[in-house]
């Protein structure tokens, strides 16, 4: 025979022991964290070393290698041609004379590493000027040169009847005329990064500024210097 009792059995601690048993320890939220502390740590540590060594590896190489600028200069002009065709004023001055520059000539370049490294250098346009007016763009492609070792390299500027108007068309028909001459000027930077173990450095800067002068009549060059600096 049950009683009443039966139906309402007092709650036990034992009960609850082997609840807990069966379930489970608890999971524990604090350890997550100091987990997920510990790993930000390590990789913090790690990047920081990382950092360190590079800083380390770049230090070695300035110091042993002693890395010096390399040089681009330009070493022949070859003139094909130089034309100009010259327009004078109309009547009551409603045009204004004008110039009409046609030339094509060839730039040949030595490109000098003097470094224990080689030298990886990117495509450079050099800009070719008369009295400030560009021309026409030297381009010269990007190569990569062994360690101390020189290299010739070769571009070309045509200009097909280039319009210099006013002052500088005046100027211009009196230095081809008179004087016999053409001043124009190359300018423009060849970017180069020194290579080390398949790395490549920052990059150098070199900027190259040339005078040439060209006589129209011989179709030859007259005159060439060159001004080229170097920026580590």
């Amino acid at each position: 025979m049950t009683t009443p009792g039966d139906h309402h059995r007092r709650y036990s601690p034992l009960d609850d022991r082997r609840h807990r048993r069966y379930m489970g320890p608890p999971i524990s939220t604090s350890s997550s964290a100091a987990s997920f502390k510990g790993c930000c740590c390590c990789l913090f540590l790690l990047l920081t070393f990382l950092a360190l060594l590079a800083v380390a590896v770049a230090l070695v190489v300035v110091l042993v290698l002693k890395p010096k600028k390399p040089q681009f200069d330009l070493q022949q002009v070859a003139v094909q041609y130089l034309l100009i065709d010259s327009t004078t004023a109309a009547l009551g001055g409603a045009q204004p004379p004008a110039a009409y520059l046609s030339l094509n000539i060839t730039l040949l370049f030595i490109a000098n590493n003097p470094n224990r490294v080689g030298i990886r250098y990117e495509a450079a346009a050099l800009e070719l000027m008369y009295r400030g007016v560009p021309l026409g763009v030297a381009t010269v492609p990007g190569f990569e040169q062994p360690a101390e070792s020189r290299r010739l390299v070769q571009t070309r500027v045509v200009v097909d009847r280039f319009n210099v108007l006013q002052a500088d068309a005046l100027d211009l028909v009196r230095d081809a005329a008179l004087n016999d001459r053409v001043d124009l000027r190359l300018t423009g930077d060849v970017a180069a990064k020194i290579l080390v173990l398949g790395l490549s450095s920052p990059r150098v800067q070199v900027s190259v500024d040339c005078a040439i002068v060209i006589s129209p009549r011989k179709q030859s060059l007259i005159y060439q210097q060159c001004g080229v600096d170097g920026v580590l």
